[in-house]
C-alpha cells in the first residue's frame, strides 16, 4: 500500500493498492454523511476484494464536516484533486457508498470516469436536510441551496451508472434512489438499478456478503 498526498490538509490523502491494473482503476469513496468520525477504512475489505480481482484501487480520504474543514464545495474539490493526482488508468470507475455515492456521482459529472457504482447514495442534499437524515449532516454540509451539490440536479451525468439500494435502509431511504434512477433515465443517462429486499444500509459495503456481488457482476460485465 502506498499513500498519496494531494493537498496539505491532514485529510487530503489517498491509499493506493495494487499494481499496474489488468482491468482498470477503482476509486473508492466512503460514506458516513460527510462526518469526520467516519474514514476511508470503511472501504478496506472492498479494496482488498477489488485488488484480488485485478483492479488498482485508489481509496480516497477527504475533508469532512464537524471540524475537518469540509463541506460544500470543499469536499468534492478534494475528491476531484485526489482523482487527478492518482492519474487513474482507464477504465476508471468511482465506487461510493452513501455520502461517498453522492461524491462519486458528482465526480462523474466532471468527466473522465468510465462508470460509477453508487451504493445507497445521497442524491438530493436539500431533500435529505428536509427529512432530517444523517442527524442533521446535510444542513452542516451545505449552507444555502446550491443545485450543483445534488446529483439529482446535475443530470444527465453522461456516464454509465449502477445504483444499488436495500429496501430496509433507514439511513438513506430507498425512495431517494428510486426517484433518482427515474430522473436519470428520463434525462438520457444509462442507469442500471438493483433494489435488494430486506437489505439495510451497511450490508452493501460488506465485501463478503451477497449484496456486493451485484457491483462485482456489473464491473465484470462492463470492464472484465
Amino acid at each position: 500500500m502506498e499513500t498519496l498526498r494531494y493537498g496539505a490538509e491532514p485529510s487530503q490523502f489517498a491509499e493506493l493498492h495494487g499494481e499496474a491494473p489488468a482491468k482498470g482503476t477503482a476509486i473508492l469513496l466512503h460514506g458516513g454523511w460527510w462526518r469526520a468520525k467516519h474514514d476511508l477504512h470503511q472501504m478496506d475489505a472492498m479494496a482488498a476484494d477489488l485488488v484480488d480481482d485485478g483492479w488498482r484501487v485508489v481509496n480516497v480520504e477527504y475533508r469532512r464536516i464537524d471540524g475537518d474543514t469540509g463541506g460544500w464545495p470543499q469536499t468534492l474539490d478534494d475528491v476531484l484533486s485526489a482523482v487527478r493526482a492518482a492519474a487513474p488508468a482507464a477504465p476508471a470507475v468511482a465506487i461510493g457508498h452513501s455520502a461517498g455515492g453522492h461524491l462519486a456521482l458528482l465526480a462523474a459529472k466532471s468527466g473522465g470516469l468510465s462508470g460509477v457504482v453508487a451504493l445507497a447514495p445521497v442524491t438530493d442534499v436539500p431533500r435529505s436536510a428536509a427529512e432530517e437524515l444523517g442527524e442533521g449532516a446535510a444542513v452542516l454540509f451545505l449552507s444555502g441551496d446550491d443545485p450543483a451539490a445534488s446529483p439529482l440536479e446535475q443530470l444527465p451525468l453522461g456516464c454509465p451508472q449502477l445504483v444499488v439500494h436495500g429496501d430496509a435502509d433507514v439511513r438513506v431511504p430507498v425512495t431517494h434512489s428510486r426517484d433518482y434512477v427515474a430522473a436519470a433515465r428520463d434525462a438520457g443517462d444509462e442507469v442500471d438499478y438493483a433494489e435488494l429486499p430486506g437489505v439495510d444500509h451497511f450490508r452493501l459495503i460488506d465485501a463478503a456478503d451477497t449484496p456486493w456481488q451485484h457491483a462485482r457482476r456489473w464491473l465484470d460485465e462492463r470492464f472484465g
